[in-house]
């Protein structure tokens, strides 16, 4: 019998979608790089997301139980369309994931150079918090309500490419997790220039 090999497989711990900019683990060693992933499997990650999305997202109903947080619960499987994509809800092929994302919209702007008043040129800055980590999460979820994110190449379906975003406008701004002592950690990842120029263009932000 030839030896057993064990591989080692310390490094990334998780992924972010292709154009996707912001913050990223990456475990040093193995013993770190399985307390993380088991984090991340018991959902005991904490995620926050920015998006620019298109359409004026409405204020979600406050409750006790989310406060001022919408709450999308739609499980996720493949798009029956594309091989590249995946839906939510009804039409997804199996298997079929649940998946939450929590979100507080953060502003909502307008576009004049667009011309007249229409949805064409209407913006929502959001901030989302995915409770499970499936692929495309966020951006299926924002689709599934009728808000794409903004100059998604996969799911903003007949929308123009906008606010000067020549790549999806998604952001990982910060995860928090636990170091093997015990500790919460918080890593934040600035806002990329491209939002930054979004948001004094047109939200005079800080």
């Amino acid at each position: 019998m030839g030896k057993v090999i064990k591989i080692i497989r310390p490094g990334i711990v998780h992924r972010l979608d292709k154009e996707t900019s912001g913050a990223l683990l990456v475990a040093k060693n193995q013993k770190t790089f399985l307390m993380l992933k088991e984090q991340f499997q018991n959902h005991s990650i904490k995620k926050v997301y920015k998006a620019f999305v298109y359409g004026h997202v409405s204020d979600p109903k406050a409750s006790l139980l989310t406060g001022k947080r919408g709450i999308i619960t739609a499980p996720i499987g493949r798009s029956p369309l594309d091989i590249r994509m995946w839906t939510a809800g009804r039409g997804a092929r199996e298997p079929v994931r649940e998946a939450t994302t929590e979100y507080v919209v953060l502003n909502r702007f307008t576009d004049n150079s667009k011309g007249g008043l229409n949805q064409n040129n209407k913006f929502s800055y959001i901030e989302a918090y995915p409770k499970t980590g499936r692929t495309h999460q966020i951006r299926v979820h924002m689709r599934y309500i009728n808000h794409p994110v903004v100059s998604d190449p996969l799911y903003r379906g007949s929308n123009d490419l906008a606010l000067g975003m020549k790549r999806l406008a998604l952001h990982s701004h910060s995860i928090t997790f636990r170091l093997p002592g015990g500790e919460l950690k918080t890593i934040e990842s600035p806002l990329p220039l491209d939002f930054k120029k979004v948001i004094k263009e047109y939200l005079s932000l800080k």
